[in-house]
């Protein structure tokens, strides 16, 4: 894989953005989702190897809230916010254009940040992309609405942790120790409010903007984004094509590897 870098970049408000990176070529910045313990290196670390080796750029963020960057109390975890300060991080690591692979909120981010910057974004990879219904919609489901009231309890302990993390796969056997631990340490540094008081918009009327090619994933047991949101894409885009799975929740990344960097390395060839 090459050596990692790190690298952290003060933006907009005092916040700093961590950005974790290997490899050298066109930029691909892959954007994890929200969640107790998110972050980039934990969200994507099967797939950095296949894309530094097939001469790529790989850039694994931490987005605001998350993993190793500022955790602000007090404040409203908006679209704009995640968007903004990881747009100003990646300019300050000299990322011009890039490809932006996305999970969930990081693939609503990769929407806003495509929508927001004509012609930065040259191809979108979305697993379940989240920010395409009304924000109730994605509360009403039943992974966020444990993750919610798991994290934002005062006793949340690391087998909460583990729980959490199992319910975004269909097979627990994809969860390990070293990564719940991994996440559970990153979540006791957390506010609340990166949950509780996370507000997205609903991009779906904007769809039809995105002009680049896209491509989706999406597993058919995902209890945190209805995988009826595919369609959405395949109706208002000019150029997308999404896959799904069967037997496959909300990581499509970890539960099938292999596949998922073999299809998104020819689309990107292609």
């Amino acid at each position: 894989m090459g050596e990692m870098k790190e690298a952290t970049y003060r933006v907009a408000g005092g916040y700093d953005i961590h950005v974790k990176e290997a490899g050298q070529g066109p930029a691909v910045v892959f954007i994890h989702g929200s969640g107790p313990g998110a972050s980039g290196l934990s969200n994507f670390k099967q797939n950095v190897a296949p894309f530094v080796d097939a001469g790529y750029r790989v850039l694994l963020p931490d987005m605001i809230g998350y993993g190793a960057s500022s955790k602000p109390e007090g404040i409203d975890y908006t679209l704009t916010l995640f968007t903004d300060t990881l747009f100003e991080a990646l300019d300050q690591a000299g990322v011009t254009s890039a490809i932006l692979v996305g999970n969930s909120l990081g693939g609503g981010v990769a929407v806003q940040m495509a929508l927001d910057h004509p012609g930065f974004a040259t191809r979108l990879v979305l697993m379940a992309p989240g920010c395409i219904e009304e924000l109730p919609v994605y509360f009403a489901m039943p992974g966020i609405a444990k993750m919610v009231g798991d994290f934002t309890s005062p006793d949340f302990t690391v087998e909460d942790q583990r729980g959490l993390v199992s319910n975004l796969v269909y097979d627990a056997s994809a969860i390990t120790d070293e990564l719940v631990a991994e996440r559970y340490a990153v979540a006791r540094t957390q506010p609340k409010e990166v949950l509780a008081r996370m507000r997205t918009p609903n991009l779906a009327p904007r769809l039809g903007e995105l002009p680049m090619p896209i491509l989706g994933f999406w597993g058919l047991n995902d209890e945190f984004c209805p995988a009826s949101g595919a369609q959405r894409f395949l109706d208002a885009c000019p150029d997308a094509r999404f896959m799904t799975f069967n037997k496959v929740g909300h990581w499509v990344q970890v539960e099938r590897t292999q596949e998922f960097n073999r299809y998104t390395l020819e689309f990107l060839r292609g």
